[in-house]
């Protein structure tokens, strides 16, 4: 956290009118949210389409395809694009880039559904559902570039009407 120096009201300080106060406040450096998650995929078009068969559809924009998932978006992005744009230099490696995206579901059997649509699109079950130890019930899949997604149902972390979950408090 850094300390941020602010007047004690907020407002602009004028030296004639009001005396020259300061209080330190804690300001968190970035806020507690995310915007977006940007997937690179080595073709737009099979990618868009892998996940149109996984009834998520999107806006395609200058060679993006952007999908509204719920309060943030879904990027498709050309892989090498992602990369050239973030300063990284792509070796190409497949395998486990050490990122899992989550889509919690409502009901157990709901996971066996999305693993099977994601099988039938053309993805890869890299774990079979199973029961957690958390008491849930979960499987993962990894789209037609690798990225990894966890499908499950976690009694714990119920949904809320619009798909939001919330983190319970665990003390």
């Amino acid at each position: 956290m850094r300390i941020a120096l602010v007047p004690v009201n907020n407002a602009r300080i004028d030296g004639a009118k009001r005396a020259n106060v300061t209080v330190p406040r804690y300001v968190a450096p970035m806020e507690q949210r995310l915007s977006l998650i940007t997937l690179g995929v080595a073709s737009l078009d099979r990618a868009r389409t892998f996940y149109e068969e996984l009834g998520w559809h999107g806006q395609e924009v200058q060679e993006t395809v952007f999908i509204q998932a719920g309060g943030i978006a879904l990027v498709l992005w050309g892989r090498e694009q992602l990369a050239d744009d973030a300063g990284i230099k792509d070796t190409h490696a497949d395998g486990f880039g050490g990122i899992a995206l989550a889509h919690n579901v409502r009901h157990e059997h709901e996971v066996d559904e999305v693993l099977a649509s994601a099988r039938d699109a053309g993805g890869t079950i890299t774990q079979p559902a199973r029961k957690t130890s958390y008491g849930g019930y979960a499987g993962c899949f990894a789209d037609l570039d690798g990225h990894c997604w966890e499908i499950a149902y976690n009694p714990g972390f119920p949904l809320n009407a619009d798909g939001s979950i919330t983190i319970p408090q665990f003390s």
